[in-house]
């Protein structure tokens, strides 16, 4: 579905973010990009959406491919009509509207604006807790966990064929947080819908994806299968701190690995 091949991309024309990052995005799958803070995850997502100009940046070299279609010269909206919705790290909610009416926001991309109602019925059944805290709440009001199902819902609206889900468990408890990865995995296999998702919680990912790249410096340095990746012994020391025994390495010890990671030579 989604093909990215040996993306560059640069800041104001001098700050080089991604440096000939490629991955591909199999149609019904989740795919998750993982890797530290301010390494260019978030600049990919931006990158597909076309997001990306309007933080003054641009893609220098290679191409983006949905659907066998380039898109990087496309603008966002464009984008987002071929079906490619991207949810914002920091749940983006228009705080002064309620609840339903961030949802309906979402369908305002659709070509046709039957069915509505029965899309708000199957959004309140996947998360409830909307229905529950009242359909009228303003949106401002919610809890961190439910202004981010709210996002995810709004998305839903917009019948993606693509979301590109920036770290949904930000800021959430572990609680909250597995709900919502609990949520999108469900999503994934009943409504068919395919996710590229951004997040630091390496483990969580991996449960949920089948495929997974590991970026580092702007680069794609490991990828693979989901499986391979969770018992891949860098991964685990790295990522996990967990050793091949299994005992929990030190702060120390993970810093000191960061210094000797196999992948990058």
């Amino acid at each position: 579905m989604l093909e990215i091949s040996n993306i560059e991309v640069v800041y104001d024309k001098v700050i080089y973010v991604l440096r000939g990052v490629s991955l591909e995005v199999p149609q019904g799958n989740i795919i998750c990009l993982l890797g530290a803070n301010g390494v260019g995850k978030s600049t990919t997502l931006k990158s597909i959406s076309g997001l990306i100009r309007t933080e003054l940046g641009e893609i220098i070299r290679g191409d983006i491919k949905f659907d066998g279609i380039s898109i990087i010269k496309k603008t966002p909206e464009d984008i987002v009509k071929l079906g490619i919705i991207q949810v914002w790290e920091g749940r983006k909610v228009c705080e002064h509207l309620t609840v339903e009416q961030n949802l309906r926001a979402g369908t305002f991309v659709r070509q046709d604006g039957t069915n509505i109602k029965r899309d708000l019925s199957i959004v309140y059944d996947y998360f409830p807790r909307l229905k529950d805290v009242g359909k009228k709440k303003m949106s401002g009001y919610l809890s961190g966990g439910e202004q981010q199902m709210l996002v995810i819902g709004r998305a839903m609206m917009a019948h993606p064929k693509l979301i590109l889900l920036d770290e949904p468990s930000l800021g959430l408890s572990p609680v909250i947080a597995r709900e919502i990865f609990r949520i999108i995995e469900r999503l994934n296999k009943e409504e068919r819908t395919t996710f590229l998702l951004v997040e630091q919680n390496v483990k969580a990912s991996l449960d949920v994806s089948q495929y997974g790249y590991v970026m580092e410096n702007g680069r794609i340095v490991l990828d693979g299968p989901a499986e391979e990746l969770r018992n891949n012994e860098d991964i685990r020391e790295f990522y996990l701190g967990l050793s091949q025994l299994g005992s929990r390495k030190s702060y120390r010890e993970a810093k000191a690995y960061k210094r000797r990671k196999r992948w990058l030579g």
